[in-house]
């Protein structure tokens, strides 16, 4: 199924609703600990899932948080799992990076999509190098939006 015309997955979360504000427990202010995350109308061939974690607003263009791929089809990802291989964020570490905006209030986008395929490339792979190898095997796709900012960090 190309890329172009792929299904609908609902993402969402309990620590926080489409729009709102990431809870500093998720954040480098706070646990830096992923958060938990339901995921519903998977493929019925679903063989992988990918998950991203992208923040636009970054003052270099877009920043990477998260990359994980080969995560075994689920409804709900759990709070702090990694639940499958890791790439190499833009903070050069093969793990979750929680919002940490420089400045001002940054948009986070949870991405995930269903892959029909489980992806034979290593960890460390950066996100350019992940993208083109499951491009052509996605499914479905859905997202989440969160945002966050450090000036209040310390009073939520």
């Amino acid at each position: 199924m190309d890329a172009r015309t792929h299904g609908k997955l609902y993402l969402t979360s309990p620590a926080f609703q489409q729009g709102e504000r990431i809870p500093t427990r998720y954040t480098c202010d706070g646990e830096n600990i992923s958060p938990p995350m339901e995921i519903r109308n998977l493929p019925k061939y679903t063989e992988s899932l990918v998950i991203i974690v992208e923040d636009p607003d970054a003052p270099r263009g877009i920043w990477t948080h998260w990359l994980v791929w080969n995560v075994t089809p689920t409804n709900m990802v759990e709070e702090g799992a990694v639940p499958g291989v890791q790439g190499t964020n833009d903070f050069g570490k093969l793990h979750y990076g929680g919002p940490c905006p420089p400045e001002g209030t940054h948009h986070y986008f949870f991405k995930v999509y269903a892959l029909d395929v489980m992806l034979g490339i290593k960890e460390g792979t950066g996100k350019q190098g992940l993208l083109r190898v499951m491009g052509p095997h996605v499914l479905a796709s859905g997202e989440l939006m969160g945002v966050y900012n450090r000036y209040n960090a310390m009073t939520a």
